[in-house]
């Protein structure tokens, strides 16, 4: 039997996926279950071939223009291009895509890589986007502000030896030097919500296949950077001490699905360290499972500021270290049935 790929809703429109608006929950909720039975799609528990995609931080801050770290790409608006095409890709692949897993990046105010944490001996902070190196820290460059100890209860001489221990553990990881962003994704902020066009799409595949999307939170730890959703930059203290946990029981999950897709914000930051983290992970299990996981290489883009940083050739690298690991490079334009190794029962 053939499948025929299914169409776009009605209410999906390409025009405001750069935009935040509310979701009439209530309306789609009814479309789409006629959706569902107008497409005779069953509900995901029926999936013989199990298929997780793995949304990575689509958020406000970071999909829509004019919010605090818009992933523009070299061309400038990469991440709405992104989500105007992930979110087709969704309502096409309804009836194959088991469960979608959002990841949410999630701040506050007081975090090591806010310019507030962070002061010279003139007691200025760090403008966004600098690179704060272990030899920064040891020449005195940056320290911890005081103040920001006292909040914290961390004593000052703590701090100080943090600090170095922290740009340290990221120099010998060979991890990018800690950034200092703008204040973004903030926990109760717009920023933090997923873009609407998306949030819409997952609900409404939610309801058709009556699928619960697994939602997973990262990035509220003060005392560290978070890009992949498996684990923090830097895990351990001065001593040793854990200050933060791999995310284990996420691992194990994806190790029951058949294909695992991923997509989402930024190519060279969230989702290169999250795929590296799962790679590292599968390889030292079983090398062959690196062939369950598609990358949707026209659905993320790099972080580039114009004139200040540019990290596209760093993500390119990193895609091409996973393809030569056995992980498959796809296009959410092409036919999922086509991609290597996706057999569906029909």
């Amino acid at each position: 039997m053939t499948r025929k790929e299914l169409p776009e809703p009605e209410h999906f429109r390409e025009d405001k996926v750069g935009e935040v608006w509310k979701v009439d929950y209530e309306q789609r909720a009814k479309d789409a279950f006629n959706w569902a039975k107008k497409f005779n799609i069953r509900p995901s528990y029926e999936d013989k071939f199990k298929v997780c995609l793995l949304a990575v931080d689509m958020q406000n801050t970071f999909c829509i223009p004019g919010f605090e770290l818009f992933v523009g790409g070299r061309g400038g608006m990469g991440a709405v291009n992104d989500t105007n095409r992930f979110c087709r890709f969704i309502y096409r692949n309804l009836d194959l895509v088991t469960e979608i897993i959002p990841t949410m990046d999630t701040h506050h105010p007081l975090q090591i890589f806010h310019s507030i944490f962070l002061v010279n001996d003139k007691g200025e902070h760090p403008l966004p986007y600098t690179l704060i190196s272990l030899e920064d820290v040891e020449n005195g460059l940056w320290k911890i502000n005081d103040k920001v100890c006292k909040d914290l209860g961390i004593k000052s001489n703590d701090a100080e030896n943090y600090l170095r221990h922290y740009t340290e553990k990221l120099k010998q990881g060979n991890k990018y030097s800690l950034t200092i962003w703008p204040y973004h994704a903030m926990l109760g902020g717009i920023g933090n919500a997923l873009v609407s066009a998306l949030d819409e799409a997952i609900f409404f595949h939610s309801i058709a296949r009556y699928s619960q999307p697994d939602f997973q939170v990262k990035g509220n730890n003060p005392f560290t950077e978070h890009y992949s959703i498996f684990g923090p930059e830097v895990r351990e203290g001065i001593n040793g001490n854990k200050i933060a946990d791999k995310n284990t029981s996420l691992i194990e999950k994806l190790l029951g699905y058949d294909a695992i897709i991923i997509a989402g914000q930024a190519k060279s930051h969230c989702v290169a360290w999250t795929i590296d983290d799962l790679l590292n992970d599968f390889l030292l299990r079983e090398k062959h499972l690196t062939s369950k996981v598609y990358l949707l290489e026209d659905c993320t883009s790099s972080v580039v500021v114009p004139g200040v940083i540019d990290y596209t050739d760093d993500a390119n690298k990193s895609f091409q270290k996973f393809a030569d690991a056995g992980m498959h490079i796809v296009k959410s334009t092409d036919s999922i049935e086509s991609w290597p190794g996706m057999n569906f029962p029909y």
